[in-house]
């Protein structure tokens, strides 16, 4: 499995979008690729996990941890090489490690925590929730937005990431992404 978690090389600015449920992280991973005519990789979990809920209507359950993870690096191995100078990654395994630990108190797989600690990202953009809550067959902490955005950035401050908050509605939201990644890149030339 360790194998299947490595990150694989690649010369493209890695940003992620990372944050509570229902902050937009999709929608505007979404719209930045767009912007920049650059790929996006897919939120792996939400998919696994709607595929779950569709046929068991069982939600996350710690042995989906892994294969989830897997799954996540999977898709970004594949979408990293047609990526010209930037990916936008719709989460990665530090935010499994974030839920995974929240849910299961404390606890995160140690091929997950090993590959995480391996792995490079540029950037990452944290979405505040201060959109409206959407309601799905995933989603079931509407109330506790603002605890875990708290926790997404303690996770990014003590693991010692770069970042910006985000927040706004609509083109606001999207400007103030935009206008981060427009200056990494200046930085970068």
């Amino acid at each position: 499995m360790e194998k299947e978690l490595e990150q694989r090389h690649s010369d493209c600015i890695k940003i992620v979008l990372f944050g509570p449920e229902s902050s937009g992280k999709s929608t505007l991973a979404k719209q930045l690729a767009e912007h920049f005519n650059e790929p996006y990789v897919p939120e792996f979990m939400r998919s696994y996990l709607q595929k779950k809920w569709n046929t068991e209507k069982n939600s996350c359950e710690k042995q989906d941890l892994l294969p989830i993870a897997k799954g996540q690096m999977t898709s970004e191995n594949k979408i990293a090489p047609l990526a010209e100078k930037l990916l936008f990654c719709d989460t990665n395994l530090l935010e499994i490690k974030v839920y995974s630990q929240y849910y299961y108190s404390g606890f995160c797989p140690k091929s997950i925590l090993n590959s995480i600690e391996k792995s490079s990202y540029e950037y990452y953009l944290l979405l505040y929730p201060d959109l409206p809550w959407v309601e799905d067959d995933l989603r079931d902490r509407p109330n506790d937005r603002k605890n875990m955005f708290r926790i997404f950035e303690n996770e990014l401050k003590q693991s010692k990431r770069s970042y910006s908050v985000i927040k706004g509605v609509g083109i606001k939201r999207l400007e103030m992404a935009i206008g981060i990644i427009e200056n990494l890149l200046e930085q970068e030339c």
